[in-house]
């Protein structure tokens, strides 16, 4: 890149752990300097999901920085990066895994913006030492087995000359140790550690890729470790902690035993509306790929629901059977001039709790709710009220299924639909998503409309019926409720997980006793 220019001040440089992998880990801080970065040089450990808090127009230079192989650019090359970015007066983010000063060279890079004259900032974060401890399971000190902890680095070779690490002292030294980047040394750890005074009964724990959804732990003794590593073929990133404490995991394991863990399952709402959905998945342990199979776009005109505000009073009901048509029905109802107060004469249905929850933003209680939350369960308790000769109005989707407004019609109402939105197949996601099916990486598929599913199946676009179920072999999917089931099983496959109840709540809980049940049957 060009060399600062005579009049340009100088950036800064934001030196941050990302934490072990879970991007939740990260602090607040982190985050912060994440949404203002515009330039983001960032490491393998920290977790690509931290990257949706950078601007779009930020530039990103990944950094490599992969145990075991060569980097992407050496460590020379990454500060000369950061000096040069913050001479040209951007603010630079330097991303880590864990934390910047426990085995992460931030010191090295630190000491070259001073020489440099560059101003910096430290951010810390929760170093994988802790992270990967306190995710299986085991209390690194603990007042019944060590008040002592060692914090050590496998990465230099235990026995060379001139070594940094005096394992005289450290194998006994203190209660737990906790090994960095020793994988590819372990047996020369292990020997070490045990002909300087460790008892070879000590137990040992190995833990990859810890906070994540991968995380895989192993335990055993120092005199059976190696072997039980090779066994399970433990690689890099893993780290070692080596202990009494370690037997504490048999009772404190929370991480692992979630009902969800280790479960891939993809998540095909809207970006926008996926996060409640994500949330609770994650909570429960699962690793959640979201692809989009849809996105919401403004119609491209509003001609009719424009002239029917002019008469909102006219009508008896307005329905509303998505949190979509709530949304963009208000923000057009804003657009020209009016407000929640213009719909003071008609009643409002939502077509169930969450729709009618969201209506709440807007001042808005629903007069009438559905017991069962499907357009015919609407339908069905508008009947009850007696809908002939009533004007009813019903915001929603461009294309959308024909059953409410031609029920109502028939039983004598007059309804008028009044497109919001389009529904729309996003770009860019195909070539992942096939990528996983074809790999064997996905567990489940939850599906939270029809819409959903038709163009998740355009998304994969499969030449053949034989290729789609190649495709989806072995995988389980999940309908939010019976409209959505009946567009999956209309197009060949099968329902595997179905709430009684049509919310996403209910939905997440069927998920999980559907693994639960699977458990308990495997047993």
């Amino acid at each position: 890149m060009e060399q600062q220019t005579k009049n340009i001040k100088p950036g800064k440089v934001y030196l941050v752990g990302a934490g072990p992998g879970d991007p939740g880990l990260i602090t607040l801080r982190g985050k912060y300097l994440l949404e203002r970065a515009e330039v983001l040089i960032y490491d393998y450990l920290a977790s690509p999901k931290l990257l949706k808090y950078v601007p779009k127009d930020a530039k990103l230079i990944y950094a490599g920085k992969k145990g075991g192989t060569k980097h992407t650019h050496t460590q020379e090359e990454i500060n000369q990066m950061l000096v040069d970015w913050a001479l040209a007066g951007k603010n630079v983010v330097r991303l880590k895994g864990g934390d910047p000063f426990i085995f992460g060279r931030g010191g090295e890079e630190l000491e070259e913006l001073v020489k440099a004259g560059v101003p910096f900032e430290v951010v810390p974060g929760v170093t994988s030492a802790t992270a990967a401890a306190t995710y299986a399971g085991i209390p690194i000190t603990h007042r019944g087995y060590t008040a002592s902890v060692a914090f050590i680095t496998g990465h230099e070779e235990p026995g060379k000359e001139n070594s940094n690490i005096d394992w005289s002292k450290l194998a006994t030294g203190a209660g737990t140790l906790v090994i960095y980047m020793g994988i590819k040394n372990l047996p020369i750890i292990v020997e070490n550690l045990t002909r300087h005074g460790r008892d070879p009964k000590t137990p040992v724990a190995v833990v990859r890729w810890a906070s994540t959804p991968e995380q895989h732990t192993v335990v055993a003794t120092l005199e059976t470790i190696v072997g039980r590593v090779e066994e399970e073929g433990i690689k890099p990133p893993a780290l070692i902690i080596v202990g009494e404490v370690v037997a504490l995991r048999d009772t404190l394991d929370w991480f692992e035993k979630r009902p969800l863990f280790g479960k891939r399952i993809v998540v095909t709402r809207t970006r926008e509306q996926a996060s409640e959905l994500v949330v609770a998945l994650e909570g429960y342990g699962a690793e959640c790929l979201e692809y989009a199979t849809i996105q919401m776009d403004p119609v491209d005109s509003y001609a009719i629901l424009d002239e029917e505000l002019e008469r909102l009073n006219e009508y008896h009901w307005i329905l509303f059977s998505s949190i979509n048509a709530v949304q963009y029905f208000f923000e057009r109802l804003y657009a020209k001039g009016l407000d929640a107060r213009d719909l003071k004469g008609p009643d409002v249905a939502a077509v169930g709790r969450a729709t009618a929850d969201f209506l709440l933003h807007y001042g808005i209680v629903a007069d009438l709710i559905p017991a069962v939350y499907t357009a015919e369960g609407l339908a069905e308790s508008l009947l009850d009220f007696g809908v002939e000769g009533r004007n009813i109005l019903i915001p929603r989707a461009a294309k959308a299924r024909e059953f409410l407004p031609e029920t109502l019609r028939g039983a004598g109402a007059q309804v008028t639909v009044a497109p919001v939105y389009q529904n729309v197949p996003p770009t860019g996601c195909k070539d992942g998503l096939r990528a996983e099916l074809e790999g064997g990486k996905v567990d489940m598929i939850t599906f939270t409309s029809s819409s959903t599913v038709t163009h998740f199946l355009a998304m994969l676009d499969a030449a053949s019926e034989e290729e789609l179920r190649a495709l989806l072999h072995g995988v389980k999917i999940a309908a939010i409720g019976p409209v959505t089931a009946k567009t999956i099983t209309d197009n060949g496959l099968s329902v595997d997980v179905q709430p009684e109840t049509f919310t996403i709540p209910e939905l997440v809980d069927a998920i999980v006793h559907y693994y639960g049940d699977q458990r308990v049957r495997q047993q």
